[in-house]
């Protein structure tokens, strides 16, 4: 499938031409716009103004700057950094690089899969090297299993040498320590020949808290009206927000050929325009081309999600409700959900467990999802926030039974709901996922001590040091190990997922998209089974939470898989296996 070129309609920043280099910059601010070439980081070269050429617009064709040139904008006799910037190679707040788009690629992206399989990467800490060439070498490996489909978390230019990247202030310019843009499409193109599909995680709902350029252009990005956690909002009813945000979504679609976007905190991008800013980005794209896109949005109101006109949704419900049955944890959020397998029933059966009623603040959440098909709603049992947001970054096989962790994956892989996997939780991985940053001292001194204050009316971890997000060790720690995949613990947890997405790629029944009627959960004392119809065909979920139960309590056929040995015909405790449904005479 083609992808279109790359659009951007009002050009800012810097676009190499046969002659030379177009600088235009927006500001409504400025009197005086010069760009500044640098011959090395902290080599000044020549400087030349910009003319205005329209609507606060400023512009210079400079011949003989060509791909490769360093350069940053003077506005008003003070140096900035092009917040359009297509690479920014010394970090934020330093040069940007005058980039040709001239990357030829191999492979067409590959055609939407018939069910997704989801896999979560932080290229930082996929790996050891933390590059997007390393990340590449384990793209086979990922087919192999059944992943189809790649998520990458932001990649947009943030402060320091690593980070989570939601924190990002460049939305044109890929995070230099991961490579460089051409090492980005190479990525890309390799996982497009694989027949892989890749998303990118995108940041609208604000910018980071260090490095972020664009109020030194125009007061007009953001509303002084509204303040988020992250400082004041982006303003989206104004023209050069609006314009912003289309052009940097259209911009990683199309030259960076991604196949589709989530968006983080829908929740917190503040839009009262008769068409909301995602919604315009799909106008937009799907103009060209067809995407899949993702909203990241706490509130389970389908409404907004039709308003954003978002394909699926991240349903954290499921997360919640399998973390506090496997757990018993009540801290922060989990306090609105009970231990209980008729919570994790319901929320099966209805997508969302909040649907309108009251929340842990006493205001109600949610509104009916009925009209949303399975595939919609996006589960897991491990992904960024969930893991890198505990205090020690743990993962859900660090803090429940290693057979209820296979009792759970096998319960995700079963439901028609799209599954996401956060990169290592196929072998049970050893590392943490650690919040981690690299600020500049002043903001990582407030980082870490916020770090510590907001763990500490948590019962369960008073009196415990959370690691510091800017220590190296942090971060360090947070790397993926592939060599234990191969290991004792590791191994066996591997061969599980292997076995249950080779199910869900073949099986008749657990390879259909799912019908809302055809899925069904039930409660059968201390087991909970699930049941899923295609035509004539069922399978058969159970889960067994309490001791060993006879097979034969439950009305199932022949067994296709169970994630511990059935011992004489029982199920054991804490332990699910996936049968064929029971033949009717």
């Amino acid at each position: 499938m083609k992808r279109p070129e790359i659009w951007v309609p009002r050009g800012l920043g810097a676009h190499p031409r046969a002659s030379g280099t177009v600088f235009r910059v927006f500001s409504t601010e400025a009197k005086v716009v010069e760009v500044q070439i640098y011959s090395a980081p902290d080599v000044k070269g020549e400087r030349r103004a910009l003319r205005l050429v329209a609507d606060h617009t400023f512009e210079l064709e400079w011949p003989g700057i060509t791909a490769g040139a360093l350069y940053q904008f003077i506005v008003d006799g003070e140096t900035r950094p092009d917040p359009f910037a297509h690479f920014l190679p010394f970090g934020v707040h330093g040069p940007a690089e005058v980039i040709e788009p001239d990357y030829s690629y191999r492979c067409d992206a590959p055609p939407p899969p018939a069910s997704r399989v989801i896999y979560e990467i932080h290229v930082g800490t996929f790996t050891k090297e933390g590059t997007y060439r390393a990340a590449e070498r384990h793209l086979e490996e990922l087919r192999e299993l059944g992943i189809t489909t790649i998520e990458l978390m932001p990649l947009a230019a943030f402060p320091g040498r690593h980070g989570w990247g939601y924190d990002g202030v460049a939305g044109f310019a890929p995070f230099a320590p991961y490579g460089r843009p051409e090492d980005l499409k190479h990525f890309v193109d390799t996982a497009h020949g694989l027949g892989l599909e890749v998303l990118l995680d995108v940041v609208y709902n604000h910018f980071g808290p260090d490095g972020n350029y664009l109020g030194a252009y125009s007061s007009r990005y953001f509303d002084p009206d509204i303040e988020t956690p992250w400082g004041q909002a982006p303003r989206f009813t104004d023209p050069a927000m609006r314009s912003y945000a289309l052009e940097s979504a259209l911009y990683w679609l199309g030259e960076y050929r991604f196949d589709g976007l989530r968006f983080d905190a829908c929740h917190q991008i503040h839009d009262s325009s008769p068409l909301h800013i995602i919604g315009e980005i799909r106008e937009q794209a799907r103009s060209r081309a067809e995407y899949f896109f993702v909203a990241e949005d706490e509130r389970n109101d389908p409404r907004e999600l039709e308003r954003m006109g978002v394909d699926a949704v991240w349903a954290d419900d499921f997360h919640h409700v399998v973390h506090c049955l496997l757990t018993g944890e009540k801290d922060g959020y989990y306090a609105a959900y009970a231990p209980e397998p008729s919570q994790l029933a319901r929320v099966i059966e209805r997508g969302f467990l909040y649907e309108g009623q009251p929340f842990v603040d006493g205001s109600p959440r949610g509104q009916p999802a009925d009209r949303m098909a399975p595939e919609s709603f996006i589960y897991c049992l491990q992904n960024h926030d969930q893991v890198g947001n505990r205090p020690w970054g743990s993962r859900l096989h660090h803090v429940c039974d290693p057979s209820s962790y296979r009792a759970a994956s096998a319960l995700l892989l079963f439901l028609p709901m799209t599954p996401l996997l956060f990169m290592g939780q196929e072998w049970a991985a050893s590392s943490p996922f650690c919040y981690f940053t690299d600020h500049e001292p002043q903001l990582g001194k407030a980082v870490s001590e916020g770090r510590r204050k907001e763990f500490a009316s948590f019962t369960k971890f008073k009196g415990t040091e959370i690691p510091d997000p800017q220590a190296e060790s942090t971060f360090k720690k947070s790397q993926v190990d592939w060599d234990e995949r191969t290991q004792k613990g590791h191994r066996e947890v591997l061969d599980l997922y292997r076995g249950l997405l080779e199910l869900r790629r073949h099986d008749p029944v657990l390879s259909k998209p799912g019908v809302r009627e055809d899925l069904k959960a039930e409660v059968n004392e201390d087991a909970l089974v699930v049941r899923r119809r295609a035509g004539a065909e069922e399978r058969i979920f159970v889960w067994n939470f309490g001791t060993a139960r006879p097979v034969s309590d439950f009305p199932v056929g022949a067994l296709l898989l169970a994630t511990e040995p059935l011992e004489e015909g029982y199920l054991a405790g804490h332990s699910a296996a996936i049968f064929r449904g029971a033949e009717r005479h």
